[in-house]
């Protein structure tokens, strides 16, 4: 018997992620089916991608982009925009799967209001869990909802986990490429342009994510996220700088025996495990050759040229909304810094400097986490001006 479609909606279709889920859905077009398409700003790339997928609906941003995207498309598709038009999409029974692979805060809501109508989440948005890592965990629980990750580090650990029981894990290893900069000597941090740090040695991502991977602020993301997904201490969580990115993640074993995952640095892996989850399907592409690597090697993140990571620890052992200030002083920062107002060395000194000011509330209340997003951006912003 023919296994049951799945309809799919993917949250940042434009992007990274989404382009790359994309490629996943065409090897298997009768398996799944693109229910819902959603994009920022990359409108022509979107209407592309509605002409060969045909969802029921997109969502845009920005209201002018969605009559021109009803003006393109006709009323076969249903155009919504805003973040409204994001939350209700989710809800949808004609939604079995929800892709969330926007970038920052943004992903929060949508989130939330796709577990609560109990849809699987291939979750790609680690600020998700890093701003709302309680009240997401929660609602997984009380919804009976599933959540599996796509980030190819938190991918690696569920994989490592699968059959093992989680009272058995000693440590996670969160492996990092160490970015364009591992070996920059610290006097050179002043002078990084916007276009050194956009180029990653081995991963294509959005803007945002790569400068993220330059600071190493992505890695102390994903630290956050790691202790909200596998439920371990911030002292149980080690990240180790692998610059081949052949090994994705770690975990060791109350015995000592560690696992580890391996693969190409290739996105399509994690998000098709995530969107097949329990199985396995087969999958083109390039393949690990053992003998061709010449070697991997492994070593400390050097915490002073990289200070965003110990900030990073720091608000997780703080708790709270500690996190959901560390995440939108940093998109702030990142913006700036983009934008060339701000040298890359001073985000770091931003996210300090907010940390310092906010005075740590529950984690547990949603509108306390919206409150300490708005004020650390208002607050940051005031900073950079």
């Amino acid at each position: 018997m023919e296994p049951e479609q799945r309809n799919i909606a993917i949250l940042g279709s434009t992007g990274s992620i989404g382009r790359n889920t994309l490629e996943v859905i065409r090897c298997y077009p009768k398996r799944f089916r693109v229910a819902y398409l959603t994009a920022r700003s990359k409108i022509q790339l979107l209407l592309e991608q509605i002409r060969e997928f045909r969802p029921a609906g997109v969502v845009v941003a920005a209201p002018n982009d969605a009559a021109r995207v009803r003006d393109a498309v006709g009323p076969t598709v249903e155009v919504l925009s805003g973040e409204e038009g994001l939350v209700q999409i989710v809800g949808r029974d004609d939604v079995d799967v929800v892709v969330s692979s926007l970038v920052g805060f943004a992903g929060l809501r949508p989130t939330i209001n796709a577990i609560q109508h109990r849809k699987s989440i291939a979750l790609a948005n680690k600020e998700t869990l890093v701003v709302g890592g309680d009240i997401i965990m929660r609602l997984l629980r009380e919804h009976g909802a599933r959540l599996v990750p796509v980030d190819s580090e938190h991918s690696a650990i569920f994989q490592c986990l699968v059959g093992e029981d989680p009272r058995d894990v000693a440590r996670l290893f969160l492996t990092a490429s160490g970015g364009p900069f591992r070996d920059l000597p610290a006097e050179r941090f002043g002078s990084i342009t916007v276009e050194q740090a956009l180029r990653h040695p081995n991963w294509s991502m959005g803007d945002k994510v790569t400068v993220d991977s330059a600071t190493l602020m992505n890695k102390g993301l994903e630290v956050i996220e790691a202790h909200w997904l596998f439920g371990l201490p911030a002292e149980s969580i080690t990240v180790v700088i692998h610059p081949q990115s052949i090994i994705h993640s770690m975990v060791e074993f109350v015995d000592g025996s560690v696992k580890a995952q391996l693969g190409v640095p290739d996105m399509k892996l994690p998000i098709q495990y995530a969107l097949t989850f329990p199985q396995r399907w087969p999958m083109d592409g390039e393949r690990v050759d053992f003998p061709k690597l010449a070697s991997m090697s492994f070593f400390e993140p050097d915490l002073k040229r990289f200070p965003c990571l110990p900030l990073a620890y720091e608000a997780l052992e703080r708790g709270g909304t500690a996190p959901a200030v560390l995440n939108a002083a940093n998109e702030v920062a990142v913006a700036g810094f983009l934008d060339r107002k701000i040298p890359f060395t001073t985000i770091p000194d931003v996210i300090r400097r907010a940390l310092d000011q906010h005075a740590v509330k529950s984690g547990t209340e949603l509108e306390h986490i919206l409150e300490a997003d708005r004020d650390t951006r208002r607050v940051v912003r005031t900073f950079l001006s």
